[in-house]
């Protein structure tokens, strides 16, 4: 499939975008507010693109994206694939596609700032942050609260008992204890940094509350200014540790994974997350060649991001459970919190994999899709067959006149033209749709059982509600074939579908395949029925204007209108003409009736 057709089938929804080359190297990770909007702007107007980002959408061989949340969701989740990938055209945009983290060093007297950088020097590394602003609170609210040392010396007992260094500014004013000139002790100093990492790792609440008397007995001692920067510290504070599934405070490192079924095809989705962070993200499908439960399923997709991306999580959040234990592995099948929203966010992956697989594969390969749309529609109406061969009816009337029928026929899941049916109803006196039907699909399968009783369809699809249904199932029983075939109603009001028997209608996902094929027949039986409707009424508004006069046959018919090009033009013609055309008693008898009103002034004018 073509890039810029791919390319249409992306979502409008939040998330991060990956371009591939030929090679299937990652080239290019970008995110987006609207993935369909984004990405379509590369290929639209390539003359207002500069000079790099022509060569890079020259290069672009196929595009993947992962779907997210939010916005701010989508910079972190694309700053995590970028140090993961390293791709050629974001290196010019490393340094402003990157996002504050708070480092507490491994020195003996660590420090505590802001840092875009993450290296593996023994470091810890808390975040990242989607905005800079509360990570610049946090770290000034640690320096304001706890005298931790800002200089960038070397400080160790050795360089202690020497004197190497001499205080500086910051603890002659007591923002620093004086780490250089000892006094403070190591082990009371790491105490501050441990109350630190055990905040930045969650432990915020007990804080808030403090937060909260403190400010309430600045406030009841009317000292409003202090007051006011406990409220400022808190409100940074709850800001910063708001419940997000990826800029979570939280240290959860866990693997999610999700899956979706269609028929013996299976889509899944991947998530890695570290420090309450997404860092990988990956689609996978795969086609089971034998039937196989949901729980082996997932043990080999587990099994297969294994192989591929070595040892797993401690844990691992799941659907439901694999028919495998890993282990020194805990399975969490989540219900409520945190863990059901990443686990609801892998699904969403999985769905828009799935469905546009599916679209794509409509293009690339129609029959595959086709099957798959008749499978889905086989389970959502608990057929045993697959609905290979499909008819609809529809009637047309208005206010009873011409009433007609229709019926179109779908084979493989696609028009089969040449055995569509046109009726003209004879039985039925006036507006009567629920007789009409049951007199069409008497007439359609009595002669069917009669010509070709071995080509019955399995599945009748009804344009109506409960009553049509019903009398259309009335004449299958009196043909004996209603245990042969599947009939359903489609009301078009709501597009339930309506079944036999049952008081509760079927209502299919409004985006599914099998609906929107149930539609599509649906609106061709409404076309065909409607197109023979006015045909009818075309042809008897020309009968009822020229047929009725004696001595006008369907010849003389049709050349008067070759001739004359219309009704009005004949009634509107010279008699002379017209005589010469048709013979003048022929021609009187057609200007009178096509113009009585004329006659009708002459009669008057006599009897007076």
């Amino acid at each position: 499939m073509e890039i810029r057709e791919k390319i249409k089938l992306l979502p409008h929804s939040p998330g991060v975008y990956r371009y591939y080359d030929s090679e299937g190297t990652v080239i290019y990770v970008g995110k987006a507010k609207d993935l369909h909007k984004r990405v379509a702007q590369y290929f639209v107007a390539p003359e207002r693109l500069n000079t790099k980002t022509r060569l890079l959408v020259a290069r672009i061989a196929d595009v993947q994206y992962s779907v997210v949340d939010s916005e701010s969701d989508a910079l972190l989740l694309e700053n995590n694939l970028i140090k993961q990938y390293k791709p050629h055209y974001n290196i010019l945009l490393k340094d402003s596609k990157t996002y504050p983290w708070i480092c507490i060093t491994a020195d003996p007297y660590p420090k505590v700032f802001l840092t875009r950088r993450v290296e593996k020097n023994g470091s810890r590394y808390f975040g990242p942050y989607s905005s800079v602003m509360p990570a610049r609170y946090l770290v000034d609210f640690f320096h304001r609260n706890w005298p931790l040392r800002t200089c960038n010396y070397k400080i160790d007992s050795d360089s202690i008992l020497r004197g190497k260094v001499r205080p500086c500014l910051e603890f002659h004013l007591g923002r620093c204890k004086g780490c250089c000139v000892g006094a403070v002790s190591m082990e009371e100093y790491n105490g501050w940094i441990e109350e630190i990492a055990s905040l930045l790792k969650g432990g915020v609440n007990d804080l808030a509350r403090s937060y909260e008397q403190r400010m309430k007995a600045a406030s009841d001692a009317l000292d409003f200014e202090q007051a006011q920067l406990w409220k400022d510290r808190l409100e940074v504070l709850r800001k910063h540790y708001a419940k997000s599934i990826i800029t979570s405070a939280g240290d959860l490192q866990a693997d999610v994974f999700s899956l979706v079924f269609d028929g013996s095809e299976g889509f899944g989705n991947f998530l890695r997350i570290r420090g309450g962070a997404i860092i990988q993200s990956l689609n996978l499908g795969f086609r089971m060649q034998i039937e196989e439960d949901r729980a082996a399923v997932l043990s080999e997709f587990i099994a297969e991001i294994r192989a591929k991306f070595g040892d797993l999580s401690k844990e691992i959040i799941v659907p439901f459970l694999p028919d495998v234990q890993m282990p020194g592995v805990k399975y969490t099948v989540p219900v409520k919190g945190d863990k059901l929203t990443l686990l609801e966010l892998s699904a969403k992956n999985s769905r828009e994999y799935h469905f546009n697989t599916l679209k794509q594969r409509e293009h690339t390969d129609p029959d595959r899709f086709r099957q798959s749309v008749m499978e889905e529609l086989r389970k959502a109406l608990g057929m045993t067959e697959l609905p290979v061969h499909m008819e609809c009816f529809d009637n047309s009337n208005i206010q009873g006149t011409s009433p007609v029928a229709s019926c179109v026929v779908f084979r493989n899941g696609v028009p089969s033209k040449k055995d569509y049916r046109k009726f003209k109803i004879k039985t039925v006196v006036g507006a009567n749709d629920y007789a009409s039907m049951k007199e069409v699909v008497n007439r359609r399968y009595s002669r069917m059982l009669e010509e070709a009783p071995d080509d019955l369809p399995q599945l009748v699809v009804i344009d109506g509600g409960k009553g049509q249904l019903e009398f259309a199932w009335e004449a299958l029983c009196e043909l004996g074939i209603q245990d042969r075939l599947t009939v359903v109603g489609l009301a078009k009001r709501l597009e339930e579908v309506i079944r036999v028997g049952d008081p509760y209608p079927l209502f299919l996902d409004r985006n599914s395949q099998a609906l929107k094929l149930l539609q599509q027949i649906r609106d061709e039986a409404h076309r065909f029925g409607i197109t023979f409707h006015r045909s009818l009424r075309s042809k008897a508004q020309l009968q009822s204007a020229l047929s009725g006069i004696k001595g006008v046959g369907p010849q003389t018919e049709q050349r008067l209108l070759m001739h004359y090009g219309s009704v009005a033009r004949i009634a509107a013609a010279n008699m002379e003409d017209l005589s010469n055309f048709v013979g003048p008693k022929l021609a009187m008898r057609i200007h009178r009736a096509l113009n009585p009103e004329l006659f009708e002034e002459d009669e008057r004018k006599e009897i007076q």
